[in-house]
């Protein structure tokens, strides 16, 4: 009789890969889900409500200063262009995923949500500092500030620990890099959100200690 595995450890149920993917990352893939509602919610919606909901679920200065909750929790669950969904969906199983599966629901819910939260209060404090001193103009504080960006940088950034050396510093030069040139040649506040992000990732390698690395290279599996 072949032996079966427990359907709740990743990769517990071989004759249903994908259901045992999503089971191995429920937060990944709730997250998933409500972006796709929110997506086609604007997909759907006509130009002036498009516009509202936006702007209504923005982490910009004008909605931080009035509902900071509303805004820090409902600018996670946005994508500005619904078009881009499928994008990010790969990103999430890219990202999101393995290092859900690697350390657990909550420390990555922890790690995502801590540079979600800070990421978005520093570059706007940045943009309120800009304001003051007149560098940009006033309307900034009322731009558009929503996706979940700053959530897979820190994720990318904790993903370094999960690869073996030396292909380690291969990943982290890429990524130091990916988020660097941007924030070196266009300044924007958002740029600057995704290298704090990526410093937040790095920076809670305490939970990842004790934990295994991909084993036989990049493309090893655990």
């Amino acid at each position: 009789m072949p032996s079966e595995t427990s359907p709740h450890a990743p990769g517990g149920e071989p004759s249903r890969p994908i259901r045992s993917w999503v089971r191995s990352s429920p937060g990944t893939h709730v997250w998933l889900a409500v972006i796709a509602i929110t997506s086609l919610v604007l997909a759907f919606s006509p130009d002036g409500l498009e516009h509202y909901l936006l702007h209504r679920n923005s982490s910009n200065l004008y909605e931080l200063s009035r509902h900071p909750m509303r805004a820090l929790l409902g600018s996670a669950f946005w994508i500005q262009n619904p078009a881009s969904l499928l994008f990010y969906a790969v990103l999430f199983e890219v990202f999101h995923a393995p290092v859900e599966r690697w350390l657990g629901t909550a420390k990555w819910l922890v790690v995502v949500a801590t540079a979600h939260i800070a990421a978005t209060l520093i570059s706007q404090k940045v943009v309120l500092e800009a304001i003051q001193d007149h560098d940009v103009p006033r309307s900034m504080a009322h731009v558009v500030d929503i996706g979940v960006s700053y959530g897979l940088a820190a994720s990318a950034g904790i993903l370094t620990y999960r690869l073996p050396r030396p292909w380690r510093w291969f990943y982290l030069a890429g990524a130091v890099a990916f988020f660097a040139v941007p924030l070196v040649t266009n300044h924007t506040y958002t740029d600057l959100g995704h290298a704090i992000s990526l410093v937040i990732g790095l920076a809670f390698w305490p939970l990842t200690r004790h934990k295994p690395v991909v084993q036989g290279g990049p493309t090893g599996a655990h």
